[in-house]
């Protein structure tokens, strides 16, 4: 039986095995014995016992299946083919699964037989799954249900449970993060054992194509990140200087002047914004925002380049509008009510309210929203390819073509790469000073947002 079907079908014997926990306990308490916990608690306790054992182990099957059919595979084969190197076998290994689970063409009558017997090995570890999934199902049912009395503590049985879920969902993302950190740094480390660590921040100079002859120019590259470094604070600045103004205000509009019927049409439309693609955006920048600069710059007698930082940032501030207006929208309209009438009782006009009451009393959370838009700019990729280019060009000129860290860390990384080589061993070390940037800007905006949570709580 297909996995999915097979959780499906778990799924429906666990919601089956709550009516029966439930209607088990609802008997118990018709006899006239009070019950400990509500009788959706015993449902609860049922259902667990009867699903979670069963999709534990089909959990487990489907992490150690693979290395145990290749296992009973490689033992299958002929003795000359199971005298191969690694690397010769694992093609043979690939070829065997390509027939088996595709129909290629088999390159020999071992490779078909062993194809074959590949095929029935899976067929009978599936049936064996599915059986051992629908006795443990059944017996679980069995079992939580015989528990049920009027004294079970059904209900802090379940919190347990729910309680271990939340700490392992908790312990995957923290380990997630340790692994993620750990993986840039290792590579990093690999690649600063290549390029010095001055080299690579301080560096001016951008060229990391790596010569296929030690006697070709420019065989050692170029790792100077300051050009990316620039260029990404150049399209983030532009960005942020049109998303915040632009954003802050139509969040204050919506929230302190606009009338409830044009809230609920302009907020819905500002907020599909946030939901275009960052390919259209590009496309946006690309066929309409560039040539309308250069139109501009050529009245105005600006140099303005086809692609430049301008039309990137200007393009992607109007993609991050949404972030700022609505997070700020939500925590204006969060402010105690009791705040205003405060300030208007002392006399105070409404924009004196909400410049010096309501701006400074939703203050954490409008950074909040500029933290987020900020990261959405830094992390942009798609717009600055189309946009912005990919000449890494140490210029502060707005009109000139730059790039930026992540679309650089994508370039590395497409294609065919060996990773134990400077070229791609760098965008490791990109992705690790992106990661301290931003998270010295975090710390940051945790600090703001915390001198002045206790300042208006």
């Amino acid at each position: 039986m297909p996995t999915i079907l097979l959780t499906l079908v778990l799924l429906g014997l666990a919601s089956a095995a709550y009516h029966l926990g439930r209607g088990k306990a609802l008997s118990v308490s018709a006899d006239g014995a009070p019950l400990h916990s509500l009788p959706r608690y015993h449902g609860y306790y049922v259902a667990l016992w009867c699903g979670l054992p069963a999709l534990a182990l089909l959990v487990a099957w489907t992490v150690l299946e693979p290395q145990a059919l290749r296992a009973l595979m490689i033992a299958a084969l002929p003795p000359e083919l199971r005298g191969l190197s690694s690397q010769h076998l694992s093609l043979v290994v690939n070829e065997v699964r390509n027939v088996a689970l595709h129909g290629a063409q088999p390159s020999s009558a071992a490779v078909a037989e062993a194809a074959r017997h590949y095929t029935a090995l899976s067929a009978t570890g599936s049936w064996l799954l599915t059986a051992l999934c629908a006795a443990l199902a059944v017996a679980g049912l069995s079992w939580g249900r015989s528990r049920i009395h009027a004294d079970a503590r059904m209900r802090n049985a379940v919190e347990r449970v729910v309680g271990v879920a939340l700490v392992a969902c908790s312990t995957v993302a923290i380990l997630t993060t340790i692994g993620i950190v750990l993986s840039l740094i290792f590579e990093s480390l690999l690649f600063f054992e290549h390029v010095p660590l001055h080299a690579f921040l301080f560096g001016t100079e951008w060229s990391p194509q790596m010569a296929i002859r030690a006697d070709q120019v420019g065989s050692s590259g170029a790792f100077g990140a300051v050009p990316l470094f620039a260029g990404t604070l150049l399209i983030s600045a532009i960005a942020l200087a049109v998303a915040v103004p632009l954003g802050l205000l139509s969040a204050i509009y919506m929230s302190e002047y606009a009338q409830p019927r044009f809230r609920a049409v302009a907020k819905p439309l500002l907020e599909i914004l946030a939901g275009i693609p960052t390919v259209v955006y590009g496309f946006f920048a690309v066929l309409t925002i560039s040539p309308f600069l250069r139109a501009v710059g050529a009245r105005l007698g600006l140099g303005i380049e086809a692609e430049s930082a301008l039309a990137a940032g200007l393009v992607m501030g109007i993609m991050i509008i949404p972030f700022v207006s609505s997070l700020s929208d939500d925590v204006i309209n969060a402010v105690p009510q009791s705040l205003r009438e405060g300030a208007l009782g002392l006399g105070a006009t409404r924009s004196e309210t909400v410049i010096q009451v309501v701006i400074p009393a939703a203050l954490p959370g409008i950074i909040g929203g500029v933290l987020l838009a900020a990261s959405r700019a830094i992390g942009e990729t798609m717009i600055v390819v189309m946009a912005a280019g990919m000449a890494a060009n140490l210029t502060a000129n707005p009109f000139a073509a730059v790039t930026t860290v992540t679309v650089q860390i994508v370039t590395l990384l497409v294609g065919d790469q060996e990773f134990d080589s400077p070229k791609t061993l760098a965008a490791f070390a990109l992705g690790l000073v992106l990661f301290c940037v931003t998270l010295a800007l975090n710390i940051v905006a945790l600090h703001i947002v915390n001198k002045y949570r206790e300042k208006y709580d």
